[in-house]
């Protein structure tokens, strides 16, 4: 959309202003925005998984949470404990490299749903943030700086 010269005669000074930061912003690369994306989150689940092992182990405590705070339905506590351990180890990684990354935003999501449903239903502003980021991912991709885009030129 353009404007003719008498349109932007009229324009006012605030109106070209909020034009040119509108156009500042339409530059920020989406791999920035990926990668924004990516690292945040995963470096929340990152380090919840590391509050749940010792070395190679998941704790006793790990799955004390989950049979008397988090009560996940259907899952065991020992069950959830270890898949959430694990989760919370892989998934960041593959998205901090950008593998796999929107399969790995949509298990993060799936976890963010079960953490805001069954164990911190008071939490919705943090996870809709994570949900935003993970729902970007999921909808775009991993950006360019990613393993992901690096296999995708390999093959096109």
């Amino acid at each position: 959309m353009t404007m003719t010269s008498a349109a932007a005669a009229k324009e006012s000074g605030g109106a070209r202003g909020v034009r040119a930061i509108i156009g500042w912003m339409d530059l920020i690369p989406y791999w920035l925005v990926a990668l924004v994306a990516r690292l945040g989150p995963a470096g929340v689940f990152w380090r919840s998984g590391q509050t749940k092992v010792q070395g190679w182990q998941v704790t006793d405590s790990a799955v004390a949470l989950f049979e008397n705070e988090y009560q996940v339905p259907v899952l065991s506590p020992w069950l959830a404990a270890h898949m959430t351990a694990y989760a919370e180890h892989i998934f960041p990684v593959f998205l901090v490299i950008g593998l796999a990354t929107r399969f790995s935003a949509l298990a993060l999501l799936g976890m963010t749903a079960v953490i805001e449903i069954f164990v911190y239903p008071d939490a919705w502003p943090i996870h809709g943030t994570w949900a935003a980021c993970f729902l970007v991912l999921m909808t775009r991709g991993p950006g360019a700086i990613s393993v992901d885009a690096l296999i995708a030129r390999r093959y096109r």
